[in-house]
């Protein structure tokens, strides 16, 4: 790579696009990126994953371009490198001349590659970002919201049993590829390609689970095989390298146990699920397919999926101050009539340069699906701290959100968090009848807890819990067993209850925050949030839920390539005058919220 400043664009293809693009007509996005941005890349920021001996490649900054492009209209790559060469306006952005014969389309991959490598793949955004705000249309201490959504792995779902024997086939077609003479002398050729000649997937394991459990250990004795082969002294040692050698045996540490019995017999059992000992380990580390190491079965309410995780936040301030009118700020979502959202624009605000105010994007962070949204958002505060964009109010929804993160986020961050916090999950309170947590009485200054039926907790033992400081109260059996409504309070086998007390700051902030989302005004502004719906569904119609890669990387780079996308459509639509309506709704929600005002 040779760094180098963006040509301007050719006269021939300037001239053509100020011809076919005269007076009102919008100008494409390509070009209102130039116009309105001009270089806001430069190559220097991917030098380090680039070398600098060789033939010259083609400038990763105008690539990163090419790769923000084509995933704002939904390309190939073939398609892609197809448009550098055939489209005026991608020309127009490049700066390259009608006769410019482009690139090949194995360009971008390596391209993507390179950069997911480097972990460079946040460069584009905080680029966008940093010149977005020296032009006013993004700040910090504003108004955000943030969502997550499920991103499914761009491979097959494996049960166990397939896992274990895929793992094994993706070996044997990686030796098979590597050294086939090396291999033919260690298998039956004939009966590894009758077990293993086609995927897992494409046909039906049997049916009794006695015949599952038999194929599984002979994958596991098939699998242990290969890899004492490999690991053999008179065996290259180069093959101990291939990927899928290093998969194979990670996916047998974690499914197996293989033991050597008194009587000298090899001995080899699955794992099962169990809470310590010989059981499975930990979702967040189990491999779940042999091609995406990185992807984990994840759970979201009525969800499963094998994957990641998608976090976007975004902006959402109120409409600026409009100075050809009195109205401003939350006034200005009223209409003429005073109604709110009736979808009618007052003569005196059409018109006004000021409203068109795009939302922007501003943070993406990409996980695998194990990590929790309450895990996150420490993570996504510390990512907007070091681009200086902290909200200073943050609308999230209940699973980013618990007492100790409401607690804790003005003072680390000065950031104040607005979102439901989670439900009491006790039995009775899911039953909706019994005496849920709520209706024990906590004296912290005499460490005791008393019951709706007046008894009072006989220990009161500090924990820890998940991390946090917490207390656990038991009453006596002596007081809960003769107990007339024991029933509506505890089903345990020792007939006494136990509570968990969170410290008096954290259990004061609860109860505040769960009083205050019972007014009016709390669920009104909370509202706000729900606009980030349509910000996930933006993502969605563009492949945002189904991993176009394999691997954490290059899917971290693509919802980042794509969060920029994003940012620049809406930003097309604001440099072509097309205001955002922050009062669009459905036309029966128009008329419902008209006859209630």
């Amino acid at each position: 790579m040779q760094p180098a400043a963006w040509p301007e664009p050719d006269p021939l293809v300037a001239s053509a696009i100020a011809a076919k693009y005269r007076g009102k007509r919008p100008r494409p996005l390509a070009v209102q990126i130039r116009d309105q941005l001009g270089q806001w890349l430069d190559d220097e920021e991917f030098a380090s994953v680039f070398g600098i001996r060789g033939r010259p490649g083609w400038s990763p900054s105008r690539l990163a371009l090419v790769t923000v492009l084509q995933r704002a209209e939904k390309l190939t790559d073939r398609a892609a490198a197809d448009a550098v060469r055939n489209h005026l306006d991608w020309q127009y952005l490049l700066g390259l001349p009608l006769d410019d014969p482009g690139f090949d389309d194995s360009v971008l991959a390596e391209f993507r590659a390179k950069v997911a490598e480097g972990g460079l793949e946040q460069v584009v955004l905080d680029r966008l970002l940093e010149r977005l705000a020296a032009g006013g249309l993004i700040k910090a201490a504003g108004k955000q919201r943030t969502d997550s959504t499920h991103v499914e792995a761009a491979v097959a779902s494996l049960n166990r049993l397939e896992l274990a024997g895929e793992s094994v086939r993706a070996v044997l077609e990686a030796l098979a590829a590597a050294q086939p003479h090396w291999l033919e002398q260690r298998i039956c050729v004939q009966d590894f390609t009758r077990r293993y000649g086609t995927p897992m997937t494409s046909w039906r394991p049997p049916q009794s689970q006695k015949k599952r459990d038999e194929l599984a250990i002979a994958y596991a004795r098939d699998g242990y095989g290969l890899l004492e082969a490999v690991y053999h002294p008179s065996s290259p040692p180069w093959l101990r390298e291939l990927p899928a050698v290093d998969v194979l045996r990670r996916v047998l540490v974690q499914n197996y146990t293989r033991v050597i019995s008194a009587d000298g017999t090899e001995v080899i059992k699955r794992r099962e699920k169990a809470p310590e000992g010989d059981g499975l380990p930990p979702g967040h580390l189990r491999i779940a397919s042999p091609y995406d190491t990185d992807a984990r079965w994840g759970v979201k309410r009525d969800t499963f999926w094998l994957g990641y995780k998608l976090h976007v936040t975004e902006t959402c301030d109120d409409a600026p101050a409009c100075d050809c009118c009195p109205q401003s700020g939350s006034e200005q979502e009223q209409d003429a009539d005073g109604g709110r959202g009736s979808g009618r624009e007052p003569e005196h605000r059409k018109g006004c340069a000021k409203l068109v105010f795009p939302n922007l994007i501003t943070n993406v962070a990409t996980t695998d699906a194990t990590i929790t949204d309450n895990q996150m958002t420490d993570v996504i505060h510390g990512q907007l701290a070091a681009r200086n964009l902290l909200p200073g109010q943050h609308y999230e929804d209940s699973g980013y959100l618990s007492a100790a993160i409401v607690v804790a986020a003005p003072a680390t961050w000065g950031v104040a968090l607005t979102g439901p916090l989670l439900a009491d999950t006790s039995a009775q309170a899911r039953a909706g009848k019994g005496y849920a947590r709520a209706a024990f009485t906590v004296d912290y200054d005499t460490e005791t807890v008393t019951c709706p039926q007046g008894k009072t907790s006989a220990s009161w033992s500090p924990c820890t819990q998940r991390g946090q400081a917490a207390a656990v109260a038991t009453f006596s059996s002596a007081g809960c067993g003769p107990c007339p409504v024991r029933n509506l309070c505890t089903t345990s086998s020792k007939n006494r209850r136990q509570l968990t007390i969170l410290p008096r700051e954290l259990a004061e902030a609860q109860q505040t925050a769960r009083t205050a989302e019972t007014t009016a005004g709390y669920r009104a502004d909370y509202a706000r949030r729900a606009g980030v719906e349509g910000t996930m569904n933006q993502a969605a119609t563009r492949g945002a839920r189904r991993a176009r890669y394999r691997g954490l990387p290059k899917t971290r780079l693509d919802h980042t390539f794509m969060a920029v996308a994003l940012n620049l459509l809406r930003l097309e639509a604001y440099w072509n005058g097309h205001p955002l309506d922050r009062r669009r709704t459905t036309h029966l929600a128009r008329l419902e919220l008209h006859l209630a005002a």
